[in-house]
């Protein structure tokens, strides 16, 4: 039986955090595991560059999270690990496709719309600051999932409408060409956990409430008794459901230990020692793999190694399906 090939891309922004790791991370590294699914992950850096001008953040970005991915145990010989910008072929299908795209579709991208109404609610013109990167965007991810004809697309639900634009594309181009792409269809997993941030609203780098996955041991005990509290004494009945602290720490807890925290809420435990146990719980999962995170960042050279490797190994699906998208489209050799 044919295995499902599935594809996750990981925009270079920014240092990742416990919310990134419970939602995206340690699922996907589980899932490539399964011997029934062909994995391809990959480095966004082109990406990164729709709203990041800061080049030395996007490099160190990209190192922070090679690093993390590989510290956390994916398997670079059973998935496909790789960096966008390392696949010349993608651009170039991004072309190819930015000439099927039709423009009423890219009008439709919620990233664009809510960059157009900021504009018009600050009384500026509407497309004030806005780039040809942001509005094509979305073709950019079309040529990402089209180039190795993924079939399974993990996104949250704020993406699936990218998903469905590629779906779009693809069809678009299979009607007026030739058969060459396999339609996408994004998946969402509704019992992947949404971490809450320090403050409680959803952790977020733009709302600069994260927990970085990888900080030392002092630094994540800091953070961990920053987080967002009420005022209710020891011995006070707590509710687990309103708690960023009982929030995380069943996304770290087995079942047993997660209903074991729920009768201490119940029975008053006091807000130090809930911070306490949780600590002790995050960083007896991350200790290990923090300590390899440390020794990948000292060591650029083999990461560059392992994203060269993966690369070589994507061109071996994009150069043979490229030549099929220029023999489509009638360019190439003359014969």
């Amino acid at each position: 039986m044919a295995r499902q090939r599935v594809l996750t891309g990981i925009t270079t922004t920014g240092t990742p955090h416990l919310g990134n790791y419970v939602g995206a991370i340690r699922p996907a590294i589980a899932a490539s595991r399964d011997a029934s699914i062909e994995s391809f992950f990959f480095l966004a850096d082109y990406h990164a560059l729709i709203k990041c001008q800061d080049p030395e953040l996007v490099r160190r970005s990209s190192k922070e999270i090679a690093a993390t991915w590989l510290a956390l145990g994916l398997d670079t010989e059973q998935a496909l690990f790789y960096r966008q910008s390392d696949v010349p072929e993608i651009p170039e299908l991004t072309w190819v496709l930015c000439c099927n795209a039709a423009k009423g579709l890219m009008n439709r991208a919620h990233a664009y719309k809510a960059a157009v109404q900021a504009n018009e609610e600050a009384g500026e013109d509407p497309d004030f600051g806005i780039t040809m990167g942001l509005f094509s965007y979305p073709v950019l991810m079309a040529a990402d999932i089209l180039m190795f004809n993924a079939s399974h697309i993990p996104v949250g639900r704020d993406q699936v409408q990218h998903v469905e634009m590629a779906r779009d594309i693809a069809q678009r181009f299979n009607h007026n060409w030739a058969d060459v792409f396999t339609l996408p269809e994004a998946v969402v997993d509704d019992s992947v956990a949404v971490l809450q941030g320090l403050d409680g609203r959803k952790m977020s780098k733009s709302y600069n409430n994260t927990i970085p996955l990888f900080e030392g041991e002092k630094q994540l005990r800091k953070s961990i008794n920053r987080i967002k509290t009420n005022l209710l004494e020891p011995g006070e009945p707590k509710d687990p459901d309103d708690s960023t602290v009982f929030q995380v720490w069943a996304a770290f807890a087995s079942p047993d230990e997660t209903a074991r925290m729920r009768r201490e809420f119940e029975n008053g435990i006091a807000w130090g020692e809930a911070k306490k146990q949780l600590f002790e719980l995050v960083n007896g999962e991350l200790a290990g793999a923090r300590e390899r995170y440390q020794e990948l960042m000292d060591d650029p050279a083999y990461i560059e190694g392992v994203l060269k490797k993966g690369a070589e190994r994507a061109r071996e699906y994009a150069v043979p399906l490229m030549a099929k998208v220029r023999a489509a489209v009638g360019i190439g050799t003359l014969r």
